[in-house]
């Protein structure tokens, strides 16, 4: 797919106009002397990385823009960068003067200068340090502010600079967790479906076609991404990124992001909260995905004739705050309050549209098929289980709470409740 030719947009069936802002994406051997054609009109550059992103691309960076750099913000590599308060402050406090952020790395990395860049009205690019995740391209800045996880609206980087020699090397884990961040696109989409279906949220076949065809395309690489080839690791950077394209055509990142990364969410929010162990972010939407996939088993052995679950919400009020501590417990429960989700009966919806709900659901692969495709690149659900033990059931009653929007996880709690 020709990824500059995406970029243009496109009118669409869906009756929308589809548009990304990016203006260049590089996914190539020696992308990053790219840099200096990029940023021709401005002489003022603010780098951000850490330690190990800088270490890998920094250099040359630095090289190519020469006396365009007049400073740099580098992070500790020792300990793991949480986007919040703290460090957007570490980032605006180095902005004076300066005309443009480049961003070396992933995840983190990106999603900082994302935000930073929105807020302070400065441009920016990422050179990209690892094909791990799907926000490259994407509005979204998902940052940590009150301890809580929050996707800000925020804008796309003038250009993505992906080298492959740099991508190639990074750790595996890395290229790991952006397989399965694709692979968790299998129920995204599902629930994107479901929700057009339950609540009539808007739905574009186009996107999810592009989407599907990206998890398609990296199933396939599983054999070159375990020898690190270049072309495998190429295609999923690509793969990854026009996921992300797809996500500003739809407006919002539901094309790539369901019920699977709410549970992700939950891990690493109550990961922070309680000072434990969490897994990388693509890494835990991959098993997540098989977790849900296990969820739709079992909604499609079950009738839907009872009546929607609903329980005193002064006790779930508290259940919320024992699971995600006061702040963040209050502040999940006040956003389902006042969108009224807590007082929502949908039980003639699931019971008038069981046939077409359990249509779509049996469109998901199942639990097993999906773990067989992670168990390429080297999954194994028994570390999943090692790691959260019981933090993976109460994943699937509170982490449907974390967000705004309407997945799987709302189905089965409105149907089973807490079992």
């Amino acid at each position: 797919m020709d990824i500059n030719a995406l970029l243009k947009g496109r009118d669409c069936e869906c009756g929308k106009r589809h548009e990304c802002a990016i203006k260049k994406v590089y996914i190539e051997k020696n992308a990053i002397n790219r840099l200096g054609e990029v940023l021709t009109p401005f002489n003022n550059v603010l780098i951000v990385a850490d330690q190990n992103t800088y270490g890998v691309a920094g250099d040359k960076t630095s090289e190519v823009l020469g006396d365009k750099v007049k400073n740099k913000v580098i992070f500790d590599g020792n300990t793991i960068l949480i986007p919040n308060e703290q460090a957007i402050e570490s980032v605006e406090s180095n902005l004076q003067g300066i005309d443009f952020i480049v961003g070396i790395g992933s995840g983190v990395i990106q999603d900082l200068c994302k935000y930073v860049s929105f807020n302070s009205k400065i441009p920016y690019l990422i050179v990209a340090t690892a094909p791990s995740m799907d926000g490259y391209a994407s509005t979204g800045a998902a940052m940590i502010m009150g301890g809580m996880k929050v996707t800000y609206p925020a804008g796309l980087p003038l250009a993505i600079i992906a080298d492959v020699d740099v991508l190639k090397e990074a750790p595996f884990e890395m290229i790991k967790a952006g397989y399965g961040d694709i692979i968790g696109k299998f129920s995204s989409l599902n629930d994107w479906k479901l929700s057009n279906l339950v609540t009539g949220e808007y739905f574009c076949q186009y996107i999810y076609d592009v989407t599907y065809q990206m998890i398609e395309k990296t199933i396939a690489l599983a054999d070159g991404l375990m020898k690190r080839d270049e072309n495998s690791i190429k295609v999923l950077m690509e793969a990854l990124t026009v996921v992300g394209i797809m996500m500003s055509f739809a407006f919002s990142s539901r094309p790539a992001s369901g019920s699977e990364h709410h549970l992700s969410h939950f891990f690493e929010i109550v990961g922070i909260v309680r000072g434990e162990e969490y897994f990388a972010h693509g890494i835990d939407v991959a098993f997540s995905t098989i977790e849900t996939a296990l969820i739709r088993e079992k909604l499609l052995k079950q009738s839907f004739d009872k009546a929607s679950f609903r329980e005193n919400k002064a006790n779930y009020k508290q259940k919320l705050q024992k699971v995600y501590g006061l702040s963040v417990g209050e502040g999940c429960f006040n956003l389902h309050e006042k969108l009224g989700t807590y007082d929502k009966d949908r039980s003639k919806v699931y019971k008038d549209n069981e046939k077409q709900i359990k249509e779509i659901l049996s469109k998901m692969p199942s639990a097993k098929e999906i773990e067989d495709i992670l168990a390429k690149v080297g999954y194994d659900k028994k570390e999943f289980y090692a790691l959260y033990g019981d933090k993976i059931k109460e994943s699937i009653i509170y982490a449907k709470d974390l967000k705004d929007r309407y997945t799987v996880l709302w189905l089965n709690y409105d149907l089973n409740g807490e079992n």
